[in-house]
């Protein structure tokens, strides 16, 4: 069935059309929810400054997320919770899904710092955005002010690092690559556009039709702050304008990392370069870490430039995989950005316009942000690799991974478990993400990276660079679902 409706701006909280790029400092306060009555007191108040899609703001930005439990916890109601999607009410921390996720052993819930079944329940998210690192901690201050009396526990703070070039910690440049969604931007009607429906509940998914979405009964909306349910008059729709928020704390080994690099291209092809030459290993390493990636740390995609790195080319994000490069000559049939986004590469029909609609309907719009000092505040890999024992130590750093999707079970995890986990994406054997796949899927060590050409050779036991630290399923409600949830 399928679904066309106006889009209300101001009824869409902000994170969902924009990441905040002009809001530099942010912090993520994670909540527990200890009196519903005084929380909901509390959170009204705090609800008139959320900022939402119709304004940009230029000072600073609140936004907010709920747990399954946070709105049971709100609500006293579990009928309400209930109608949720089953993927968001189970969690992330249960047996089932640490398979799915690859969350096993060192990424072991029991091992996060929160989320996780030996902490405190996050019940609400409170994302916080602004101008700089002063007006965010003025923020912070104002919003954790007496909040033990309001009913409400601060669990963590979480604070971001802006790193510059908009890099991640390992050296590259990252945010690239978002799916482009035409309503947001109605003016580029050029690029091919992912379906609203995909990342906001209400609208049209890649399957023409509309995503299930939590509703209650009109009896306990009679105020009708929520529109009725287009497909049954005696339901309101509680999901529409709203979005589920996947966060996940994961910890980045850089020096591991580039250690690790730095090995493999000293062994394993000594006959293409003079491994007495400091200058030829560093450069062997960043084209192994550039294949393992699928772009260069200038963002430059591999099928662009496989040889090497070209900061200069005007789009970096548009190409295909199937015409220029479908042996993966160019860019490995398995490194991160061809698994998290295969484009037009996948069976059946590889190349055709079926292939690029079935990775539409798996796209994630990510809204994370790293954390941590640089390993060097050049965030340069070349810098990296002149002092591989600048630390006695890993200090804590890497990537508050946050995205959003209308369903969780067909995006997120899919995405996790089918493409970056699979250690037989893509026909492969033993080759699971190099950067964010389980090493251990099944009880089993997949741990090797296969490079296609020009030499094809393999990176065996291959290490975990990146361990889960925490994570969590949200809800971003719109703004009338916020007021009805604390009505």
């Amino acid at each position: 069935m399928t679904r066309t409706r106006s889009l209300e701006f101001n009824d869409i909280q902000g994170l969902v059309t924009r990441g905040y790029g002009n809001l530099p400092a942010a912090s993520y306060l994670l909540l527990s929810i200890q009196d519903g009555k005084k929380a909901r007191k509390w959170l009204n108040r705090i609800s008139k400054s959320i900022t939402y899609a119709d304004i940009r703001p230029v000072e600073q930005a609140i936004n907010i997320a709920l747990s399954y439990q946070g709105i049971r916890k709100l609500t006293n109601d579990p009928a309400i919770a209930d109608t949720f999607s089953d993927e968001f009410r189970a969690g992330m921390n249960t047996e089932h899904k640490r398979r799915i996720l690859g969350d096993e052993g060192d990424n072991a819930p029991e091992h996060w710092l929160w989320g996780g079944p030996a902490t405190e329940a996050v019940d609400c998210l409170l994302l916080c955005y602004a101008k700089d690192n002063s007006a965010l901690d003025m923020l912070v201050d104002d919003l954790q002010k007496n909040i033990a009396e309001q009913g409400i526990q601060l669990i963590e703070k979480l604070d971001t690092e802006l790193l510059p070039g908009n890099k991640e910690h390992f050296g590259f440049r990252d945010s690239i690559g978002q799916p482009f969604i035409q309503e947001f931007k109605p003016e580029q009607a050029a690029e091919r556009s992912v379906p609203l429906g995909e990342f906001l509940l209400g609208y049209n998914n890649g399957y023409e039709r509309y995503t299930r979405s939590p509703t209650v009964h009109a009896s306990k909306d009679p105020d009708h702050i929520l529109k009725p349910s287009t497909d049954n008059s005696a339901l309101h729709d509680l999901g529409l304008n709203g979005t589920y928020l996947v966060f996940r704390q994961l910890s980045q080994d850089v020096q591991g990392f580039w250690k690790s690099l730095k090995g493999y291209a000293e062994t394993v092809n000594p006959s293409e370069i003079d491994t007495s030459s400091e200058t030829q290993i560093k450069e062997e390493a960043i084209k192994l870490a550039s294949k393992m990636v699928g772009r260069w740390p200038s963002g430059t995609a591999l099928v662009h430039a496989p040889d090497k790195d070209i900061p200069d080319i005007e789009n970096q994000d548009d190409f295909t995989y199937h015409a220029p490069d479908a042996d993966g000559r160019k860019c490995p049939l398995g490194a991160h950005i061809r698994r998290t986004n295969p484009r037009d590469s996948l069976e059946p029909e590889p190349g055709s316009e079926k292939s690029l609609a079935f990775s539409d309907r798996h796209r994630l719009l990510r809204r994370g942000r790293p954390y941590g000092q640089a390993y060097d505040a050049s965030v340069n890999p070349e810098i990296y690799l002149s002092d591989l024992e600048k630390e006695a130590a890993p200090k804590p750093r890497g990537l508050h991974f946050i995205c959003l999707n209308a369903n969780i079970g067909r995006q997120f995890e899919f995405v996790q478990h089918t493409w970056s986990n699979n250690p037989n994406f893509n026909g492969l054997y033993k080759d699971p993400d190099p950067i964010i796949g389980s090493r251990t899927m099944n009880q089993l060590k997949e741990s090797q990276f296969t490079i296609q050409q020009p030499v094809r050779c393999k990176l065996e036991n291959l290490p975990a660079f990146i361990q889960t630290r925490g994570g969590g399923y949200f809800f971003m409600p719109s703004r009338r679902a916020l007021e009805f949830l604390l009505a």
